[in-house]
This record gives C-alpha cells, structure tokens and sequence, in this order.
C-alpha cells in the first residue's frame, strides 16, 4: 500500500471513529454530570479526524507534523474521556472497549508515523 493509499484509508478510519464516537455520546445518559463529558468527548473525538483530513491537506513536512501530533494528543484525550465514562459505569463496558482498542490504535498510528518523519 503507498502513502497516498493509506492516508485515504486512515481517513475513512479517522472518520468511523468520529462516528463511533457521536453514537456513543448520544447514548451516554442525560444527567447534568454527563453533559460536560458528552461536549468533550464529542470534540477531541471528531477532531481526530478533522486535523488528520487537515494533516494530509498541509503546506509543508513541519505543518504535516504538527497536526499529526494534534491527531495524536486528541486521540489520547478521547482515551481519558473514555475511562471515565468506563469508570461511571455509564454505559456496557463492551461498548467501550471496542471504541477504546481503536482510540489506542489511533494513538500508536500517528505516534508512529510523527517518529517516522524526518524533518
């Protein structure tokens, strides 16, 4: 698979998780303390996403770079959120896990491909 290939891969995972990450949202249950975390986690779990759509659309290597350590440190807060929530026990801890395993995944992916460049 080449670079181009697997940004456009990464892309449509980045987004699927996006989306994982509205649904869980919406399931969380609505009472004032969930609120904040439900805005939260919505944010950092939508950006991942968003700032690696920016990433491969950036001006030079140091720009490519700066936003994939954004995609990095959101993907990381999104794993904080999750715990959270896993430890209010509001929602099935098999609902998280999958969501989890894929936040960690996403975190190891663009951990790798920042050490990866040479600047």
């Amino acid at each position: 698979m080449d670079n181009k290939e697997f940004g456009n891969q990464l892309e449509k995972r980045t987004k699927q998780f996006a989306l994982s990450i509205i649904k869980l949202s919406v399931s969380l249950p609505n009472i004032p303390e969930s609120k904040v975390i439900k805005n939260q986690i919505t944010k950092s779990g939508t950006s991942v996403g968003a700032n690696y759509r920016e990433a491969n659309r950036s001006r030079s290597k140091a720009d490519f770079k700066n936003k994939i350590k954004i995609c990095e440190s959101e993907a990381s807060e999104t794993i904080y959120w999750l715990e959270l929530i896993n430890e209010m026990n509001w929602l099935a801890e098999n609902k998280i896990d999958i969501i989890l395993k894929e936040a960690n995944e996403l975190v190891a992916l663009f951990t790798s491909i920042s050490n990866k460049l040479k600047l």
